[in-house]
């Protein structure tokens, strides 16, 4: 391969990862990127995971052997079975060297390495692959993965220069995969509150067009728990800003840790001392069973006044819902109804008759905008 070659593989490779707008769609560019570079049969990205003391496959991309998967879910490996990574992690970089790549063949090492035959040659032999080149990835100043490359029994095998492309093609990924992180923490920081570690506002309103979308397609059931934690005001006034805010984090535990019981369910924090629950599948009887809880472990925090908790659900008799924005209303206008009526369980719409005082509060025509109660949200709070 000529450096005109090379540098339009470079070029590749990172032009495919910039555009990549997953972790997924990048981890899987630098594999495919790689793999086209150096003529490979099969391309795969792994993480090393320090706690755990393994290789985790991220990727595999290629001609996949009986048993691999593109994205597998849980393959790894062990680090000291592959005594080659164990020496550049704990020994070579550790002492100053660099993250060059290596050459290896399913007849053993390749002339002029080492002399072990070890787990990562018995692999080659094991899925008909003749040789492969290891590319160590390193982020932030510490090895972070590596980049695998494998050609066919048969095919012409790695030789020095395609190590040293190798070598520039990890780099290239690894200021990839560094842009993906950030890319990854800006959206998470976009969409998570940042005192409770919930979903914001903006998170919820994303998962709940998606969700009424997909009620409307098929039927499923779509329910909404929304919250107003009691008694912040009086917290913050007594004890401090300092012990509100660790009321609304204690509170977003209990949310969360009563969300984990419907699968799937978002916890979010709306702004302020209001908190929603949104749950995709469950049974309507199930998600008033955890708003229940929700209620009673409000209660046993110590400060505050408990919570009041309102739930809308299609499973529940509401009429049609044919928006994100009607559901919303009814939730909250149950939650409104718990409030003014010092409720210590959670008002559900639907369920006191055709003409439910909740399902008529929702639906009623908006009143002339109060500029000294602004936004759709203090709508029943009049």
């Amino acid at each position: 391969m000529g450096e005109d070659d090379r540098l339009r593989a470079v070029v590749t490779l990172a032009q495919g990862m910039a555009a990549a707008q997953t972790p997924r769609a990048s981890w899987r560019a630098a594999a495919q990127g790689a793999r086209h570079a150096l003529a490979g049969s099969f391309a795969a990205l792994s993480v090393w995971e320090r706690d755990r003391g393994r290789l985790r496959v991220l990727v595999n991309v290629g001609h996949l052997a009986p048993g691999e998967e593109e994205f597998p879910a849980e393959e790894a490996y062990p680090v000291h079975q592959f005594p080659e990574i164990a020496e550049f992690l704990h020994e070579r970089w550790a002492g100053g060297g660099e993250p060059n790549a290596w050459v290896e063949t399913a007849g053993g090492p390749a002339p002029g390495d080492a002399g072990y035959c070890h787990q990562r040659v018995a692999a080659l032999r094991r899925r008909g692959r003749g040789c492969c080149v290891v590319a160590p990835i390193v982020l932030h100043g510490r090895a972070w993965g590596e980049l695998y490359v494998a050609r066919a029994a048969g095919d012409v095998v790695f030789g020095e220069a395609d190590a040293e492309l190798a070598t520039v093609l990890a780099a290239v990924a690894a200021a990839g995969i560094a842009q993906t992180e950030r890319l990854e923490e800006a959206r998470r920081l976009a969409f998570t509150d940042a005192l409770t570690g919930l979903a914001n506002r903006r998170a919820l309103d994303a998962r709940l067009a998606e969700a009424v979308d997909l009620h409307r397609t098929d039927g499923t059931v779509v329910s909404l728990v929304v919250c107003d934690l009691n008694g912040l005001k009086r917290v913050n006034d007594t004890h401090g800003h300092a012990v509100g805010d660790r009321l609304l984090e204690r509170f977003g535990s209990v949310l969360s840790l009563c969300g984990a019981m419907l699968p799937g369910a978002l916890a979010a924090r709306l702004g302020g001392d209001e908190f929603c629950l949104l749950a995709v599948g469950p049974q309507a009887d199930d998600v008033v069973r955890v708003a229940e809880e929700l209620c009673v472990r409000a209660l046993e925090l110590g400060l505050g006044e408990g919570v009041a908790c309102g739930v809308a659900s299609t499973g529940d008799p509401i009429g049609p819902v044919g928006s994100a924005r009607r559901l919303f209303r009814l939730a909250d206008a149950a939650q409104y109804r718990a409030k003014a009526g010092r409720a210590t369980a959670p008002m559900v719409a639907g369920r006191a008759g055709p003409d439910d005082p909740v399902v008529r509060l929702a639906d009623a025509p908006d009143p002339a905008p109060d500029p000294e109660t602004p936004g759709e949200r203090r709508r029943f709070r009049r």
